[in-house]
């Protein structure tokens, strides 16, 4: 009987070389990655930005957009 050992209990698998389409999955999908890191850096930063602006503002009250009437079409055709 031989003597195990970690060299000879596991058998060792040459890993076959990337594939054209793997080497253009893989970037592909780092590019992807990296735009996605972007985007939500972006948004967090704007979504930050636009609650100090709205907490430093005074809410706008709608009364003066209520209190415009409108003409229907029909009372301006008579």
């Amino acid at each position: 009987m031989t003597k195990l050992s970690k060299n000879n209990l596991f058998k060792v698998y040459e890993s076959k070389p990337e594939t054209a389409m793997e080497k253009t999955t893989r970037v592909v999908r780092q590019m992807v990655d990296t735009e996605a890191e972007q985007r939500q850096a972006k948004i967090s930063r704007l979504r930050i930005a636009r609650l100090e602006r709205e907490a430093s503002t005074p809410p706008v009250t709608k009364a003066s957009a209520a209190t415009k009437s409108r003409r229907t079409k029909a009372a301006s055709t008579r």
